[in-house]
Formats: C-alpha cells, sequence, structure tokens
C-alpha cells in the first residue's frame, strides 16, 4: 500500500512511482565482470498537483538518480513510472517529448547550470523556440513575464550569466524550467550551493511559485531545515532504499525509523537533536554500494539490529500513519 496525500484540489496524482529500479554495471577491469551497483531499489511513491516530495539522505543513497529518472534523464530499470496516467514505459518515441515537458528540473549549481556564452534572452526563450509555435516577439514578452516572476527585471534578459549573483542565477534557472509551464518541478539541491539568506529567499520563492502555479515538486536536500518548510510529505532513503515515507508533520514530530532520527539528531537546531542527540547519532561508515549488506542495508549502522536484521530484508509497511521498513520499528520508543 502506497500513503498518498491528496492535494488541495484532489483528483489522481500526477506522479505515480511504482517499485522503481535503477542498476548500472561497473567495470572492473579487462578479465573481470562488471560489478551491479543498484543505486535505486523498489521505491514507491504518489505526488499530487500542488504538493511537495522531500526526499532525503546521506550523499549516495539514490536521490539524484531517482530525481533523473523522474525527469526522463534515465530510464528506469525495473518498475513503473506514470506520469498523469502514462506509463512512461509504454509511451512510443512521439510522446515523450511530451512528457518531459510535463517534468523540468532545477539544478544544484546556479554557475554551472546556464550557458555562459547566451545571452538571458536565448536562455529563456529557447525552450519557447524549440517547442512551440511562439513568433520572436511572443518568445520575448514570455520571457521577460517569466523574469518578474522569478524577481528579476525585465531589461536583465539581455545580460550574460556572469553578470549575476548565485541567488539571480538560481533565480534565472528556475525561470528557464517555468517557460514550459510545467506540471513537476525536479529541485535537486537548488539551495545548498548558495549563502543561508539566499536560500531563504529562494524557498520563499519557490513556495511562492508553487501557490500560484499549482506546480508539483520533487525536492532533494540534506538540509532538514528547509524540508521543513518547504515538504508537504518526505521520503527518506539510505542506499537506494525507502526507509520512512509520510506525511512531514507525521515524520518529524515522531520519527520512527532509527536512520530518520539519526538524521533529524544530526540536524542543527532540530527537536530530534535536542531530545536524543548522542543516541541516534550514526556510527560507523555508509557500505559500498556495490556490496550492499543482506537483510537490511541499515543494519550494520543501527544500534537497534538484532539477528534477523542482518538476514532479513524489512518491508514497508504502516506503523502510525506513515511507512517504515523496520523490523524493530515498532518496539522502538519514539516518545517525544
Amino acid at each position: 500500500m502506497i500513503l498518498s496525500a491528496q492535494s488541495t484540489s484532489g483528483g489522481s496524482p500526477l506522479i505515480e512511482a511504482r517499485a522503481l529500479e535503477q542498476v548500472y554495471r561497473i567495470r572492473r577491469g579487462f578479465l573481470s565482470p562488471p560489478a551491479l551497483l543498484r543505486a535505486v531499489r523498489g521505491v514507491s511513491f504518489d505526488l499530487h498537483a500542488g504538493r511537495t516530495l522531500a526526499v532525503v539522505g546521506e550523499s549516495g543513497c539514490g536521490k539524484s538518480t531517482l530525481a533523473r529518472m523522474l525527469a526522463l534523464a534515465e530510464k528506469p530499470a525495473g518498475g513503473s513510472l506514470r506520469i498523469k496516467g502514462q506509463a512512461v514505459e509504454e509511451a512510443h518515441a512521439g510522446e515523450i517529448p511530451a512528457l518531459r515537458r510535463t517534468v523540468q528540473m532545477v539544478f544544484q549549481n546556479p554557475y554551472g547550470s546556464l550557458n555562459p556564452r547566451q545571452r538571458i534572452c536565448q536562455i529563456l526563450e529557447g525552450p519557447l523556440e524549440i517547442n512551440t509555435t511562439l513568433n520572436a516577439a511572443e518568445r520575448r514578452t514570455a520571457a521577460q513575464a517569466m523574469l518578474e516572476q522569478v524577481g528579476l527585471r525585465p531589461e536583465y534578459i539581455a545580460r550574460y550569466p556572469h553578470m549575476f549573483s548565485g541567488g539571480q542565477r538560481q533565480r534565472i534557472a528556475i525561470a528557464r524550467a517555468l517557460m514550459l509551464k510545467p506540471a513537476l518541478l525536479v529541485a535537486d539541491e537548488p539551495v545548498s550551493a548558495l549563502d543561508v539568506s539566499i536560500q531563504a529567499q529562494i524557498v520563499n520563492l519557490l513556495a511562492d511559485l508553487q501557490a500560484e502555479f499549482g506546480l508539483a515538486y520533487l525536492f532533494i536536500s540534506h538540509d532538514l531545515e528547509v524540508v521543513r518548510f518547504l515538504a508537504h510529505d518526505v521520503l527518506v532513503m539510505y542506499l537506494g532504499q525507502v526507509m520512512e515515507y509520510g506525511d512531514k508533520t507525521t515524520v518529524y514530530q515522531r520519527p520512527m525509523h532509527p536512520y530518520t532520527r539519526a538524521l533529524m539528531a544530526a540536524a542543527p537546531g532540530s527537536g530530534a537533536a535536542a531530545r536524543s542527540r548522542q543516541q541516534a547519532l550514526l556510527q560507523g561508515e555508509l557500505p559500498s554500494p556495490l556490496n550492499p549488506p543482506p537483510g537490511c542495508v541499515f543494519s550494520t549502522r543501527c544500534p537497534h539490529a538484532v539477528g534477523r536484521c542482518h538476514q532479513q530484508r524489512p518491508e514497508l509497511e504502516e506503523i502510525h500513519g506513515r511507512q517504515v521498513a523496520c523490523h524493530e520499528a515498532g518496539k522502538l520508543n519514539t516518545d517525544p
């Protein structure tokens, strides 16, 4: 069963992901067979219009791989992905461009995601020139209007990216992503490269744009305070697998999985940090994704692991209004 919070307007999910898998073949030498790296394993969720699903976890947990699959930059190795009810794996070549226009991406680095040789007008008008029948004057008007929408002056359209600050460049990147009026914005660490004060401005901008256009966000972040402000639902990943998934308020007020509790304990200023920092902090190193532990992938670092944790992989089950993949979750003391 997939827990799914409805959008304010109700209706079917915009995105339906079921048991998504991504596997990479890693070459190890001329005479050695390739190793299999399972970057994403069995990830399922629903995402409705007007809502934000935050994906959190340590580096290497599969967050960005999941983002690339949703943005149709990579084809899933297994599972099912539906966008507006259409199965991506069943779509023919002529339908893929329309699906890609439905999903746009904002990248982490605003310094590297914009072509330094193009003026802002070229960056913003390019998607319209390729994908629409608008004439040059109409494209220019739409680009200037979008600049105003993200808080920049329309006359900036003749400038080059190097003439802007990091926060302004990220606003331009967001404007570019919105030029084709997508239904879903995939944001991969969109504020982590910015100063803290600028981060707050960009997060507020994303919230305002979502309220105005009814956008859905897949928001990838390691900053749990940003997630607390922006997200509606939270999906916690570890070594490519979902550890906990549920409504933000439910997960933050009463984290059930030991890994979720550890992440929140390590977050400055979080409630979990004040309650159980010393007990919840992780020990040991992240295992190699080329050789994950048998059973629960978190068992080698979990202070609550028992015998079956090292042998049997836990399945997601509903506990106190969210899904948790932990044999011992129901026994842990999670009282505030």
